[in-house]
Formats: structure tokens, sequence, C-alpha cells
């Protein structure tokens, strides 16, 4: 049996988005692969937002991404915004990139690696950037205290602070004041809510220091953000602009979002005339993100030949998974799964029933496929910093 090959059927048997689907499916759209591409090559960094109807290929677009980007020497983090990952809450935001990074040629994720093997002069530098170019000092005595101990526990517990799960300012003071006897006064105590970001800044710049090309984030589904609250939204907004203005810190990151955002969202719930009455925003800077998204490019559709191209790696891994020859054409193929649903994804579905019963009984059935309902954002639950 070819595992790989039964990995991607079942992937896309199931409509579930998948990574792997990436490494193998990125023929399509190929005047878009070529822009993101010379976008990477550039290193100029900042953010950019796509959309697409549900099941079209948004996800699909950024494991293609994730491949490109690690071919090019580049670290890559991949997170999917969520309820459990809201963006208006940017600690918990990063602790799911630091626990989804991905370094070039890994499968695995982590970072680990790269603060044992940087040498001293690139600590040096590393150091004096944590001490001069962050809005805290934390991670300068961060550095200072990893540099110094050989102690597994402390190690253990530094550098999973590096992944989100912070340690308090009195533990680190503590654990300075045993090592170097010396008294430890931040110049600014770190608070996760307010500058997490200086992680995200020096995981960069630990990432340049280690000679790869830069860092691109991936972040999909970021229409959940129109589900929170109204304060929360304009929270996750002010976050947006973060990555999307990164570009002198060697970040490149990437939003996908459903094509209807704009319509329920920035329209149907009035977000600049409640913008304009709420205090606490960065106005100016929130309107330019509502800007970004309506003019976000939306993913073109994929064309028949585009299919067909698509339908013909599909049916070589459906034969290398079950070991067999499908005794259909393409064009066969592509006729009827063309015409089975609106949706990309409900058309591969159907193609992969379609070779499944080829399959087993030789013979195929009448296969159909019903709509899904549209995706809303009417409902606007608080989250517990609004209640």
């Amino acid at each position: 049996m070819d595992y790989e090959a039964r990995r991607v059927i079942e992937a896309l048997r199931s409509g579930v988005p998948s990574r792997v689907i990436g490494g193998y499916f990125g023929g399509a759209r190929t005047e878009l692969l070529a822009e993101i591409a010379e976008w990477l090559d550039a290193k100029e960094g900042g953010g950019r937002i796509y959309t697409a109807n549900y099941g079209e290929g948004k996800t699909h677009l950024l494991g293609t991404v994730f491949r490109m980007a690690q071919s090019k020497n580049m670290a890559v983090s991949m997170v999917s915004l969520s309820r459990e990952t809201p963006f208006n809450t940017l600690y918990h935001v990063y602790q799911k990139i630091a626990q989804n990074t991905f370094l070039p040629g890994r499968e695995q994720s982590g970072f680990d690696s790269l603060l044992e093997k940087l040498d001293p002069g690139k600590m040096a530098e590393l150091q004096l950037y944590a001490a001069k170019q962050l809005q805290t000092d934390k991670l300068y005595y961060f550095l200072k205290v990893y540099c110094s101990t050989d102690n597994p526990d402390v190690k253990f517990s530094l550098l999973a602070d590096l992944q989100g799960n912070f340690i308090a300012n009195a533990d680190i003071k503590k654990i300075y004041k045993e090592i170097f006897a010396e008294k430890v006064v931040f110049s600014t105590n770190f608070a996760k809510s307010r500058h997490v970001w200086d992680y995200v800044l020096f995981l960069s710049r630990l990432f340049e220091l280690s000679g790869l090309n830069g860092w691109v984030i991936l972040l999909d589904e970021a229409e959940h953000i129109g589900r929170l609250g109204r304060k929360s939204r304009f929270s996750a907004y002010t976050n947006m602009s973060k990555f999307l203005s990164a570009g002198r810190n060697n970040i490149l990151s990437l939003f996908t979002m459903t094509n209807n955002y704009v319509m329920q969202v920035v329209e149907g719930k009035d977000e600049r005339e409640h913008l304009a009455i709420t205090e606490g925003f960065d106005n100016e800077l929130i309107e330019d993100v509502l800007s970004k998204i309506e003019s976000a490019p939306e993913l073109p559709a994929l064309d028949r030949n585009e299919f067909m191209e698509v339908l013909s790696k599909i049916v070589d891994f459906h034969a290398r998974a079950f070991d067999w020859k499908p005794e259909v054409s393409v064009e066969e193929l592509c006729e009827t799964a063309w015409s089975c649903g609106y949706y990309l994804r409900t058309k591969i579905r159907a193609a992969i029933e379609l070779l499944d019963q080829l399959f087993q009984y030789g013979d195929t059935g009448v296969i159909t496929a019903g709509d899904l309902d549209q995706e809303t954002y009417l409902e606007e639950i608080p989250l517990p910093d609004e209640l």
C-alpha cells in the first residue's frame, strides 16, 4: 500500500483541509502563485488578504504557500482562527503561532534548536536587540539566563515561555538573581495582554540571525473575527494591522477569509459608524484594515482545464492508494464531477466517490450533492471581557 497516496485521498475525501495537500496540488492558479512567489522572494514583509467562497480552496492555497515558503528557506507558521483562538487576544494567537512554526525542511514544528546553535556573536546581537528594540526588556533577561544556566528544568521553563506559556516576571527575576546574585528591575513590566508583540519581533530577529530568509505567518479562517463582539472585533482589527504592516521586521503574513465578510460584517454590522462612536481605539488604523479587507482580491475559480489537471492527479493518487488501474478517462470524470454541486470541494469529493465506486463495484451509480447553508455572522456572542 502507498500510505502517502492513501493519506492524500482520505484527506480529499473527508473535505477537511489538510496541509499535506498543498505539496501535491499546487499547479492550479499559476498566475496567483507566481505573484505570491515574487512577493516571498522580495522579502519586503507586510501582509496580504485573500477571500473566497466556502470550499473554494482558501486553506489549500495556504498549504501551497506553506511548501513554497519552506523551499525558499523561510520559517512558516500556519494557524486557523476559531473561538478557541480569537484574534482579539493576541497572546492566544501567539501561542498557536509559536506551537505551529516549522523550519525549512522540517515536518515537525519547533524552533528551539536555533537558540542552541546560535554562535556567541549572533547571540550578542540578539541580546542587544532584546534590550533596545522591544517595548519591554523581559526577553533580554530571558536570554541572559538562558545562556548562563545548564539547569534542564530552567531551560525547559524558558523554552516553554518562548512557546507562549509565559513565565511570571517575578520568576524570571528570581532565576536571574540566583544565577548572577543581582536584583533585576524591569524598565517596563511585561504584560502578555499588551506586550506579546515583543515575542513576535524577537522570533523574527532570531530567524534572521539564524540565516533564514524570513518568516511567513499563514492565518486561515479570519472570518471568525466577524463572530466576536463589537469591541473585540475592533481589537482584532488592531492586531490584524500589526501583521499587515510588519514589513520592516521581515514578517510576511497572509490572511484568508470568506468573500461575504464585507457584506455581512463590515457593511452589515456598520463597522465604521460604530467605530466613530467607540472610544479607546485608533480609528485611522482600523479604517485602514477595513479598507484592505474591502479591496482584498478573491481567489480566481478554477477553469475546466485546471480542474482536469487536478483530477488527473487525483486519479493517479487513487490508483496508487488502492493498487489498481482506474478504467475511466479524466474527461469522463470531469464531466460527472463538474456538475456535482457548486463548490470546488464538493466537485472533488464527487470525483473520489466515483473512483471509489469503480474500484469496489466496477460501475458507478448516481452521484448527487446537496447545497450547504450559507455562513452567517448575525450571531454575536460577547466574550468574557465584554460581559
